[in-house]
């Protein structure tokens, strides 16, 4: 199970990377692996206002449809286009084409609620046991 080093974690297996103060998000290799492949992506709406944690997408695979939270609260500014005709870009390379969104982050200390890599690796462990 392939786990970015530099990333920060959900319990519901969304990633999130930042800089400044602009998050990039999508799904853990975890979450497209349990998901099979990903055959249609609901994006939010660009300018959209989310709160951490506020489900705002929507992931569909031949397995099941899956909701996906905001990692961070924030206005979307940007959105992954090239998953409308290619979603299972999510399962071929879901920490770098695969991206959903793009946040604006309106209050960096939220990251403090979620998982540092090792953190994330360790719940995955406690998952399977």
């Amino acid at each position: 199970m392939e786990i970015e080093d530099s990333f920060l974690y959900t319990k519901e297996h969304e990633w999130i990377s930042i800089e400044d103060n602009i998050a990039t998000m999508g799904i853990t290799d975890y979450a497209q692996d349990a998901l099979g492949d990903v055959t249609y992506v609901e994006l939010p709406e660009e300018e959209l206002e989310v709160e951490q944690f506020e489900q705002f997408v929507s992931v569909e695979s031949v397995k099941a449809a899956s909701d996906i939270f905001a990692p961070m609260g924030g206005r979307v500014v940007e959105i992954n286009r090239k998953l409308e005709d290619t979603p299972d870009l999510i399962n071929k390379d879901c920490y770098g084409k695969g991206w959903i969104a793009k946040i604006e982050v309106r209050d960096m200390d939220e990251s403090t609620e979620l998982m540092n890599a090792e953190e994330y690796r360790n719940y995955l462990e406690s998952l399977a046991h």
